[in-house]
């Protein structure tokens, strides 16, 4: 047995409790109360490995320098948007909903817009196949902005529509998360065939070290959006990639994502392009002067739009507030569509408390996950919320909804890239857009009424027989989403 010199067990000794006081000093500060506690934890229980991982993972900002440019970008929009009209806004606007619009804004978003068209596509090829016919159409320039972006069978058509219009001169921009594509299968392939077609592409949030690029290594930029001619738009939730997203794993699972798009037209594309634009600001510093975000077209509908950007380049959870501010003004029915439901403190509070008040409140979920980590979280959740009222559905397996939406009485909607989890809240860049319109509601609920079909229904009864194993590890699991 080694026998360690006195001075160098008294030395050890001060280090340890030097570390642990320091982090009680610098941990709480500005930071939730659960991921303070998560991370003492973490430091106090291993102490040396905790701290190497809260200096590496522990910021949950973007540099101070693409804060700043976030910032640049905020205030050339509010003055670019004083000087606008964007279209007639809908009458008899509840004051809560005018209050949350407010909020929005003042916390980086666009500003609301009306006559706007907006539709749903809920089949995946579907969605891609419409994606490639409106980059067919392009007159301008087309902006593709994924978080997962891959050249394979199924996304072909796509592709094919891209090389097509950059053959006629037309600029094609593109912009893609660095990590999330890095090592997936057809990388290479991929950045391959977009600089053969001539399209300018750049990598989102890269972590280059060499090239002086660097952040907390796992912040993503998981917004989904394409713009053509600043008239025609998409967004939601699916990737530009097979639905098994060609991971050998998920192809031995059988496992199939099943996602959500909406196009747009209308002034509300303007707004979307404000994303694209300040995105590719951000990581080329190249401030895109041919393109006009001042030229609103009207729209083939009259809906009320607003987008809402949200993530580490913002002072506060932008999509946490808004999710907050709907569920306290629900007075009737609150569908929640989350494939990684990981609620704060606040926001399961908001969800029970609309069930004390007598709202028929519904979550979609998989029966089946893809994330181990968070899929355990999530499930840690499950009694509390079955106690408080909450019905969940499981959208049965082999298939992965990966939807993320909200809808609100019979008026309003949310639908976008941002799940329910603290790192939608805190370490991604996500894009949602706010919806008024009994119309747009109404083709949510279709969406829902097929997913319920498709799911089966968790019982308060059946989940109090799971097994001791799996309680420890969903509760394991829970600890450790609120490292941020």
């Amino acid at each position: 047995m080694v026998q360690w010199p006195w001075w160098v067990l008294g030395f050890a000794l001060v280090v340890d409790i030097a570390i642990r006081i320091t982090a009680i000093i610098v941990i709480p500060r500005n930071r939730r109360p659960m991921s303070a506690m998560a991370w003492l934890l973490a430091v106090f229980f291993i102490p040396y490995i905790g701290v190497l991982l809260f200096l590496l993972i522990g910021n949950p900002r973007l540099p101070r320098a693409r804060r700043r440019k976030q910032d640049q970008i905020n205030d050339l929009i509010a003055e670019t948007s004083d000087q606008l009209h964007f279209g007639t806004l809908r009458p008899h606007a509840p004051d809560w909903f005018r209050s949350v619009v407010s909020m929005n804004q003042h916390l980086g978003a666009l500003p609301i817009s009306g006559d706007n068209g907006a539709h749903l596509i809920s089949e995946y090829q579907e969605s891609l196949d419409a994606m490639a016919e409106a980059i067919r159409a392009a007159k301008e320039y087309v902006h593709v902005e994924f978080y997962i972006l891959q050249s394979d069978a199924s996304t072909d058509n796509f592709f094919r529509a891209m090389e097509e219009v950059a053959a006629r001169g037309i600029p094609v921009r593109v912009l893609l998360d660095h990590w999330a594509n890095r090592w997936k299968p057809r990388y290479r392939a991929t950045i391959n065939r977009l600089t053969a077609m001539g399209a300018e592409w750049h990598l989102l949030l890269p972590m280059q070290p060499l090239k002086g690029r660097m952040q907390r290594p796992d912040l993503r930029n998981h917004r989904k959006l394409l713009v053509v001619d600043g008239s025609i738009g998409y967004l939601g939730s699916q990737n530009v990639t097979d639905s098994s997203y060609n991971l050998k794993k998920n192809i031995k699972r059988g496992l199939h994502w099943v996602d959500l798009m909406v196009r747009v037209d209308g002034p509300i594309v303007l707004s979307l392009n404000a994303i694209f634009l300040s995105d590719w600001y951000s990581e080329t510093d190249e401030i895109l002067s041919d393109v006009d975000i001042t030229k609103a077209e009207i729209g083939t509908g009259d809906l009320d739009c607003q987008i809402v950007p949200s993530g580490p380049g913002y002072e506060v959870e932008n999509n946490l507030r808004l999710f907050l501010a709907l569920l306290y003004a629900a007075q009737r029915k609150i569908m929640i569509v989350s494939p990684y439901f990981v609620p704060d403190e606040a926001l399961l509070l908001a969800v029970s408390a609309a069930c004390d008040r007598g709202v028929q409140v519904e979550l979609f979920v998989s029966e089946e996950g893809d994330q181990a980590v968070v899929y355990h979280a999530q499930r840690s959740y499950y009694e509390a919320l079955l106690r408080a009222g909450v019905r969940i559905w499981m959208y049965r397996k082999p298939y992965i909804l990966h939807t993320k939406s909200l809808t609100i009485d019979e008026e309003i909607a949310v639908i976008g890239s941002s799940n329910m989890d603290m790192r939608s809240f805190g370490l991604n860049l996500e894009a949602s857009m706010l919806v008024r319109g009994e119309e747009f509601v109404a083709e949510m609920r279709a969406v829902e009424d097929e997913y319920r079909l498709l799911s089966r229904e968790l019982t308060l009864e059946e989940w109090l027989q799971q097994p001791l194993r799996s309680t420890v590890l969903d509760n394991l699991a829970r600890l450790t989403s609120a490292l941020q």
